[in-house]
């Protein structure tokens, strides 16, 4: 009896970070962040973002998937619907997403941008190393190129909705990190909506340091972290 009581409690306690962990994420369009010119995490919060690093990187699998929420996208469907974009139903969407996802694997071939299909929503998965420079949300030269093979795909495939995510390492505060995730997905997002994408299909959002896919003790792996995801989301009728 014991036993299970420990457990029970062990479970209620990790359940709790867990959730703590994941506050912050939602999206808005960022403002200014604090600076901190070397990048460098305040040494009163180390023992606090090792042990969140570690809860949040073993359940990064469970958590991944679209950052705004279903309300957000219910609500730019029904805007996009009322906009004339004409929504898919039943078989039709699974075959629209599996020729977008054909399409964006050709153009995407040889970037560096991961194409991940999860049911009929499709995920570019772009890495710093092609997307900013460290501590920054320019973009980079380089990144030009790929951006405009997603604007030519999304341009042809036009009945989806884009979310664009940022994220980033655990170097800097919490603050810091959430504004320029957002900062990035803003100008990602921007880019985009400059070859003539329709705004009202994007959500732009950013989730800081609070969803890593790697570990955040190594340089391999904080650089795994900074990057930005687009995630199309079929509109339905």
């Amino acid at each position: 009896m014991k036993t299970q009581i420990k457990l029970a409690m062990a479970a209620a306690v990790m359940t709790a970070l867990v959730a703590g962990c994941a506050t912050g994420g939602g999206g808005y369009y960022g403002g200014q962040p604090q600076q901190y010119p070397d990048q460098s995490r305040p040494q009163d919060n180390d023992n606090n973002r090792t042990q969140k690093g570690a809860i949040i990187g073993a359940v990064a699998g469970a958590v991944a998937g679209l950052l705004s929420g279903d309300d957000a996208t219910e609500r730019r469907q029904r805007a996009l619907v009322g906009a004339g974009v004409g929504g898919l139903a039943g078989g039709a969407i699974g075959n629209y997403q599996d020729r977008q996802e054909r399409a964006l694997r050709e153009r995407m071939a040889g970037t560096g941008v991961d194409v991940v299909r999860q049911g009929d929503n499709i995920t570019l998965n772009m890495p710093s190393n092609i997307t900013f420079a460290f501590n920054s949300s320019s973009l980079e030269p380089q990144f030009y190129n790929v951006l405009d093979g997603v604007a030519s795909t999304l341009t042809e495939y036009n009945q989806t909705i884009v979310e664009v995510a940022g994220h980033t390492d655990s170097v800097g505060s919490d603050g810091y990190n959430q504004t320029l995730s957002v900062q990035r997905a803003n100008s990602v997002g921007n880019y985009l909506m400059g070859k003539g994408l329709m705004r009202e299909r994007f959500i732009i959002t950013g989730a800081g340091e609070s969803r890593p896919v790697a570990s955040n003790e190594t340089d391999s792996g904080r650089a795994q972290n900074r990057r930005v995801e687009i995630t199309l989301v079929p509109v339905r009728s």
